[in-house]
């Protein structure tokens, strides 16, 4: 039987006794509420192709007075197939909207000068379209063009303004070899020039076409092999291709041109057969520090940095101290007596060491003091997402107070990234931002008054924010304004669990727009890779996209994630994949037990790490109706053998796999594919050198056609282990659809010929060609 409803306390006698003006204020209300729901209804869900429109922010930097942001402003190039990148600026004071101050289409890692009047920045040109070695560009900020002042064969690297702005600092791997070629040739295109002005034929024009012998030789001697001679266990790397080593990075300095008719020459400081990085200027001008390693193997070895200095103007480095540590972002603080630098320990070897936040006295042998000991998060690190700036990314190091009492740096904890200050004395942290976001960079003034962070949300790709000393958020970007106007993107429920162990899991659920927890949805497990990384409160177009797909997105941050602190993130060590399976599973259940998943259509995903486990889940279950593994390992042995960075430590295994085989075998997925009954995908880039394919999915693949379980491969060429993050732009969309029309095949029911064998087709039209035959 019905309940009889309660009275309104507005009911119809009460109507009748409202004043007239009232009915016209709520008619008035009506019309204004009406914009609005319709504004709503316009909006659609995201698209796969809006990535096309998508503008990153990256690499910001404040000028010296704090009036103004620099940044990289980061879109997709007209023909989809690359990125253009051009240096913009945006006032932290007026609310006028950024302009742009160079064309681009390749300009990065702009740095003010110390008196704000110029910007120095990399110039990548494009010959035959492709783009050369970037070179160094200055612009003047009281108006004018920009012009290139360096001209290196292999080019130049990020510059550093000395204190006094009278020379850049950079690095370059250019030899004495590469500049004697570069100077032969101009002087060979110059005789050219003189010749054909003379009216003479050029030596090109009057050349046989048979060269002679010792032309011959010449040539030979010009050209140089392409034959790769390897001697290191680390040879290559992921997305940057063989290493050189007859061109190490050294240190360069040139002098800083006021005008475009200003010829300077750069000078190489350093030289050897060792790489260095990151020149540090000393406040007086006198020094430039650096990191370096001198070892030729140093996979043989736990992690180590050594800091050396130097005379500005030249002369053997002195070694300062050996760090028995990896260090990233060292800064020297306005004192001149301590640098600050993140890094982790190296002993105990452990699978997972959370960063700390360090200084260390400028001094001859010196040691190290952790500030952040009693800290249990990452320092330096937090959550990613799939929308950082594919290109001009920058970097985040420390940066020092004024007085060097306090250093700023990130810190990931719980889901979130945010900006915190540090005690240069205690490490006592006191957090500059706060909320559900991501801090992907920050920059300040020398006094600290003024920061400026670079900040995600799961509706936000990235903008960046002025921010006070009280945590208080001014917007100064808004890029994505326009295309965001018309969709209709929605927050994330962050959800906690308990796992088989009693842990606690934090975790996300992404529902489709106009969400109704009365229907039954299909469910996509989304695992992140690593496995040393976190999902979190950030912008995530993949989870975004499926949900207005009508999928319900679930993505948890199992054991091993990262911003939980040290034992969370290293209780895997030996046991991965294992435990981690269960805290999926668990998560699973948890969704399900909400009443809105249809338990019968789950599909199940991720890269790397991720595609590792979703290999796992499907040897380990059948609970799921289709999955995709993305840059997957199916064995750990062949991929111990052939990744681009060894295993020479026991971080992952205590052992080599020859050594003992039994456990390499035991962790992988490969060993069980004989219960794999889910219809599978496998993605992968076909120069992917971190988890090559056929340590991965090129296994799993043909194993499952072998025991006729639906499976497909789809294979991206040029495309490296970062295809999802910072591919092609046509790559990564393309990634998404067959992802997504995966799971609509398999959870959906929709007809997705593309991935039939369409046998009977091609029989049948055989057929009908040969009946058509004379």
């Amino acid at each position: 039987m019905r309940k009889k409803r309660a009275s309104s306390p507005l009911s119809r006698q009460h109507w009748q006794m409202l004043p007239s003006h009232f009915f016209r204020l709520v008619l008035f209300a009506l019309l204004l509420f009406i914009p609005i729901a319709s504004q709503a209804a316009d909006k659609r869900g995201i698209t796969e192709k809006d990535l096309f429109d998508f503008v990153w922010i990256g690499d910001p930097q404040i000028s010296p007075d704090g009036s103004r942001v620099a940044f990289v402003r980061v879109s997709v190039n007209e023909k989809k197939i690359g990125y253009d990148t051009a240096i913009w600026t945006v006032s932290t004071a007026d609310k006028e909207p950024p302009h742009r101050l160079t064309n681009g289409p390749h300009d990065g890692s702009p740095q003010w000068s110390p008196d704000g009047k110029f910007l120095v920045f990399m110039r990548a040109t494009e010959k035959d379209g492709k783009p050369e070695p970037p070179q160094l560009a200055m612009l003047p900020m009281n108006g004018g063009d920009a012009w290139t002042f360096t001209d290196l064969p292999k080019g130049a690297g990020p510059p550093r303004w000395s204190p006094d702005g009278r020379t850049i600092a950079f690095t370059s791997s250019s030899n004495p070899e590469d500049i004697a070629k570069q100077q032969k040739k101009k002087q060979k295109e110059e005789e050219a020039k003189k010749t054909a002005v003379a009216g003479s034929p050029s030596p090109a024009a009057s050349a046989k076409p048979t060269a002679s012998p010792s032309k011959a030789a010449d040539s030979d001697e010009e050209r140089e092999s392409d034959v790769l001679v390897v001697t290191h266990a680390v040879y290559r790397e992921d997305n940057e291709g063989n290493a050189d080593f007859k061109r190490p990075q050294h240190i360069w300095t040139i002098p800083a041109p006021k005008t475009a008719d200003e010829k300077v020459q750069p000078k190489q400081l350093t030289k050897g057969r060792f790489d260095e990085a990151n020149p540090i200027w000393s406040n007086d001008g006198a020094q430039i520090f650096f990191p370096s390693l001198h070892v030729d193997e140093p996979y043989y070895e736990l992690p180590t940095t050594e800091i050396y200095s130097m005379a500005a103007s030249g002369g053997e480095p002195t070694k300062l101290t050996t760090i028995d540590m990896g260090v990233n972002g060292l800064a020297l603080s306005p004192d001149g007596k301590q640098f600050a630098f993140v890094a982790s320990q190296n002993q105990p070897v452990n699978s997972y060491t959370e960063p700390d936040l360090w200084v260390l006295d400028v001094a001859k042998d010196a040691k190290p003091r952790n500030l952040t000991t009693q800290f249990d998060y990452d320092v330096g690190q937090g959550v990613f997402g799939d929308q950082a700036p594919p290109r001009a990314g920058g970097d985040n190091p420390p940066i020092w107070s004024a007085d060097s009492k306090n250093i700023l740096q990130l810190f990931g904890r719980e889901g979130r990234t945010n900006l915190g200050r540090f005690d240069a004395a205690t490490g006592v942290l006191t957090e500059i931002t706060k909320g559900d976001q991501a801090v992907l960079s920050f920059r300040a003034t020398a006094d600290n008054s003024k920061i400026v962070c670079l900040i995600s949300t799961p509706t936000r790709i990235g903008d960046l924010f002025l921010v006070d000393s009280s945590a208080q958020q001014q917007q100064l970007t808004d890029v994505n304004r326009e295309l965001w106007s018309q969709l209709n993107l929605t927050e994330p429920e962050e959800i906690t669990y308990q796992t088989f162990d009693g842990k606690k899991i934090q975790a996300w659920v992404q529902k489709p727009p106009g969400f109704d927890s009365h229907k039954k949805y299909p469910l996509i497990l989304n695992i992140h890779g690593g496995p040393h990384a976190a999902y979190g409160w950030i912008f995530e177009h993949e989870f975004q996209w499926m949900a207005a797909k009508g999928y319900v997105v679930f993505y948890p941050n199992p054991r091993g994630s990262i911003t939980y602190g040290q034992e969370f993130g290293n209780v895997i060590q030996y046991h991965y994949p294992g435990d981690d399976y269960q805290d999926l599973m668990r998560g699973v259940d948890e969704v399900i037990n909400r009443g809105y998943v249809d338990d019968k259509k789950l599909g199940v995903t991720g890269g790397s790490g991720g595609g590792l486990l979703t290999n796992w889940v499907v040897t380990h279950t059948q609970r799921f109706a289709a999955g995709v593994a993305q840059r997957d390992i199916a064995s750990w042995e062949h991929w111990w053998y052939t990744a681009d960075f060894t295993l020479f430590q026991p971080n992952w295994f205590k052992a080599a796999p020859f050594d003992d085989p039994d456990d390499f075998k035991a962790r992988s997925p490969i060993s069980y594919i004989k219960n794999v009954k889910t219809p599978m995908m496998f993605v992968l880039g076909e120069s992917d050198t971190r988890t090559p394919s056929g340590a991965g999915g090129e296994e799993m693949f043909r194993a499952l056609k072998f025991l006729k379980v639906p499976t497909v491969m789809v294979k991206f060429p040029g495309e490296s282990h970062e295809l999802s993050r910072s591919g092609q732009p046509w790559h990564r969309v393309e990634r998404l659809e067959h992802i997504v029309g995966w799971f609509d095949k398999w959870l959906t029911g929709a007809t997705k010929p593309e991935y039939d064998v369409a046998q009977e087709v091609t029989v049948k039209a055989k057929s009908e060609a040969e009946t058509k035959r004379p």
